[in-house]
């Protein structure tokens, strides 16, 4: 079956916002604390973890990176949480989702670009592909929700959709 494309473009709190929230320090109000030693960027995300008994778990991903172009076949979401990513290595990443609620159609789905300084805290029930790196490895903190089980749903979509291009790469990675 011949794939979509999937445009992907940059991350921004606006254009993320019904998907989730996007984890910077750009734009956000700092606060010096420590004696002067510290800048707080604080309240970047609502982390959504305590439904049935969860609670928040802290977790480093390794991410091995995928080559272009990459097909996207199977969507994900956690009903009872929401789940944080945030770079290491501060290496831009995509993000793929597709709005809460009923299983996505590929018309659904919406592509992003980190800048490798942006982080993001995927909403609970947002459906999303796995954490996608490309060019080297990266490691991600992630924070979601650990708990009781069911916590976990798949969809295979009816029709793939293809990412070929991401702006700071062009169209070719390792």
């Amino acid at each position: 079956m011949t794939a979509i494309p999937l445009s992907l473009q940059a991350l921004s709190a606006h254009a993320f916002a019904p998907f989730g929230d996007v984890l910077q320090k750009e734009d956000r109000v700092q606060q010096i604390i420590n004696y002067g030693h510290t800048l707080k960027f604080a309240d970047l995300a609502s982390l959504d973890l305590g439904e049935q008994g969860g609670r928040p778990a802290v977790h480093i991903y390794h991410g091995l990176p995928v080559s272009l172009p990459l097909r996207i076949e199977v969507m994900e979401r956690h009903p009872l949480g929401s789940q944080a990513f945030m770079p290491l290595q501060e290496r831009p990443f995509v993000v793929i989702v597709a709005p809460a609620g009923a299983a996505p159609g590929p018309t659904d789905v919406r592509g992003f670009f980190s800048n490798g300084q942006q982080g993001i805290n995927i909403h609970k029930g947002v459906w999303h592909h796995y954490q996608v790196t490309l060019g080297e490895p990266a490691d991600y903190l992630v924070i979601d929700r650990a708990g009781p089980d069911g916590n976990f749903d798949e969809h295979r979509l009816t029709r793939p959709l293809v990412v070929e291009h991401v702006p700071w790469l062009g169209s070719a990675s390792g």
